[in-house]
This record gives C-alpha cells, sequence and structure tokens, in this order.
C-alpha cells in the first residue's frame, strides 16, 4: 500500500487499514465487529444497548471470532459504566469508544490498563476538551453523519480539529468509498469512520424488511429531526417521524415515558441510577427537562427496527451516505474496494514517474 494510507491509527489500535466502523446500537454485534476486523480495520461492540452484566460476554464472542484488534463503545454516564469499563480491561480490548459526557476517572482508568481511548466529537471545542481528558484518537463527526449530529459539515470540522488538537483526528460523516478516504486524509485526517456503510453490508444482523428502507431511500429522504429524543438526529424519514413530527408534546412526552420504562427493564438499572444518568446528561449536554425525559425514546425506538425488524414503528438512524448506497458486499469486500479505489485516486492524482 502507498506510506499515505499507513497512518498513526494503524499503529495506535493495531490495524492494517485506516478504517473504523462506528459503535451503532442494536447493529455492531460480534459477527459485523469481527468480520470488519478481520478485513484489516477495527470494529467497535456497541455496548450502549446490551445490558451491562452481558457485555463481558460478547467481548468473548467477538475474541471467538477474531484474534485482531476491536473496540468497545459505551455511554461513560449511563448506569454500569464501571462495569462495562472493568470488562473492556479484564478482556484485554484494544479500545474504547464514547461521545457524550466523558469521566475523567474512567479514562484514566483505561488508559492505565493501556486501552486506546478514542472518544466522538461532533464540535472542535468538544475535541479539544476530550484531548486534554486524555484522549489517544478523536472521531469527529459532521453534520452528514447519521444518529446524533451537528450542523457543521464534515469539509469545515475536520481541518478544523486537526488544527486545534495533536492527537490523530478520523474523519466521520458522509464517507463510503475510497475517495472519501484520500479526501479525509488531504484534511489533515488520518484515517475514516463509518456507520451506515458498514450498517449496509452482508454480516449487519440488521433484518431485511429495515435494510430495504434504507437501500431504498433517496439522499432527500435522509434528514434531520428532533422530535425523537429532543436533539438533532439524521435519519432515514418514515412513519414513526411523520408521526412524531405531528404530535402534541404531551404526547411525546407519555411516548418517552412508556420507552424510559422499557429502557429500566433493558438495562436493569434502578430508578436511582436512571435518574442519577438523566442529571449527568442533562448537566453535560444542556439539555431541557423535556429532552431529558425523552432521551430514552432513542434506544428503544432503534431496537424496533434494527433488532425487531419494523422500519415503520422504529427509527432509523442514517447518515446522507444511504441516499447513494445500493448494495450490501461483504466487510471483507468492501473494505477491499475502498483501499483499491483509493489506491487509484492516489495515482491519479500523483501518478507514478515512469519506469
Amino acid at each position: 500500500m502507498p506510506p499515505v494510507l499507513q497512518t498513526k491509527i494503524c499503529d495506535l489500535l493495531d490495524i492494517r487499514y485506516p478504517i473504523i466502523q462506528t459503535g451503532m446500537g442494536w447493529v455492531a454485534k460480534p459477527e459485523l465487529v469481527a468480520a470488519v476486523s478481520n478485513a484489516g480495520a477495527i470494529g467497535f461492540l456497541a455496548a450502549a444497548t446490551i445490558p451491562p452484566k452481558e457485555v463481558e460476554t460478547e467481548i468473548k464472542k467477538i475474541k471467538a471470532l477474531t484474534s485482531k484488534s476491536f473496540g468497545v463503545n459505551f455511554l461513560m454516564d449511563a448506569p454500569g459504566a464501571d462495569v462495562i469499563s472493568d470488562a473492556i480491561i479484564r478482556q484485554g480490548v484494544k479500545a474504547a469508544g464514547y461521545n457524550r459526557a466523558p469521566s475523567a476517572a474512567l479514562i484514566d482508568k483505561l488508559k492505565s490498563a493501556g486501552v486506546v481511548c478514542v472518544p466522538t466529537c461532533g464540535a472542535v471545542k468538544h475535541a479539544v476538551k476530550a484531548e486534554a481528558l486524555g484522549a489517544d484518537i478523536i472521531v469527529v463527526q459532521g453534520g452528514e453523519g447519521g444518529g446524533h449530529t451537528g450542523p457543521v459539515p464534515t469539509s469545515l470540522l475536520v481541518p478544523g480539529a486537526v488544527d486545534a488538537v495533536s492527537v490523530p483526528v478520523v474523519a466521520a460523516g458522509g464517507y463510503f468509498d475510497g475517495r472519501g478516504l484520500v479526501s479525509a486524509l488531504a484534511y489533515g485526517a488520518a484515517g475514516i469512520a463509518l456507520g451506515t456503510r458498514f450498517l449496509m453490508t452482508a454480516e449487519s444482523p440488521v433484518p431485511s424488511a429495515t435494510q430495504q428502507r434504507y437501500l431504498a431511500a433517496e439522499v432527500a429522504d435522509v434528514l434531520i429531526t428532533s422530535e425523537i429524543d429532543g436533539m438533532p438526529q439524521r435519519v432515514v424519514s418514515n412513519e414513526l417521524v411523520h408521526r412524531l413530527e405531528s404530535s402534541s408534546i404531551l404526547t411525546r412526552l407519555v411516548f418517552a415515558l412508556r420507552n424510559g420504562l422499557a429502557y429500566r427493564r433493558l438495562t436493569g438499572a434502578s430508578l436511582g441510577e436512571l435518574l442519577q444518568s438523566a442529571f449527568s446528561m442533562q448537566r453535560n449536554e444542556r439539555l431541557t427537562r423535556a429532552q431529558t425525559l425523552m432521551a430514552v425514546n432513542a434506544p428503544m425506538l432503534a431496537q424496533t427496527a434494527m433488532e425487531g425488524g419494523d422500519p415503520v414503528h422504529g427509527y432509523l438512524p442514517s447518515g446522507t451516505v444511504a441516499g447513494v448506497l445500493s448494495d450490501r458486499p461483504t466487510c471483507a469486500d468492501l473494505i477491499a474496494r475502498m483501499v483499491a479505489e483509493a489506491e487509484e485516486t492516489l495515482e491519479r492524482l500523483a501518478p507514478s514517474p515512469p519506469a
């Protein structure tokens, strides 16, 4: 491979290609994570949607499927974050991913055990804070990314973050091929992170009915709404979004309370732990009380579509790239194709001199 594709994150994460699969809830399960890592990139298990006491079992499943590096992504302000951290350390997981409300104590604990810390940020100021807290690599997601997202385009956010921090930056939001990888490197990033592209692969556990909604989406169908959990999210528009956008505030809050009870059953957390997590999120994200209450909607509604195969009543987090994807390759084929495209692009931009 061209030396330019051998970046700092390849060394830090012990991977062949500078490509990260993001920790998508209900999607980034052991089979997908292992398939990505076996193909030379690195997969991240989505621990935020797994009962904390079961995360270690899922880590062991990944280890049975691959000997390559992988990571675990979780929420540091959620109940059981300490249990997940201990499992990561005990099992010798290469990397830990996290986003909102980073805990300095947990980060120090992970780093002391040799775990590579890889937070995701949506603003330059958050990247600066993440570096100060000990991040080894920072994923910055631009507005084209799926799920919770900000207003700044990737093309502006990435170079801004690269200029503001000294640790390697990984670009996310709008990437799906080798040309995108080269463009991210041109911005100064050390690699790219992909979610939606890996969601639409052969190893993705997402049921066929839900996959078909992604495959049928056009770019105009992938939009931002705040009606799911009170915060801006990029999704494939569907019947659920239309219904929530036409509902009253009271109806949405009752809906959130119902999902809150379901989330409590899922995590096994006590009411006190959930309230503590909610207050932490409200403080760190500067949310209103209504937004804080609605926050539990996202994981449960995503489960409906991603695990239950119901894309009508569940929600479909998605990057804008869903509108241009039309296939479901294996992870190995996808990554090989991306690397070949990157090499071809580099050759086109700077052709080798004739022999």
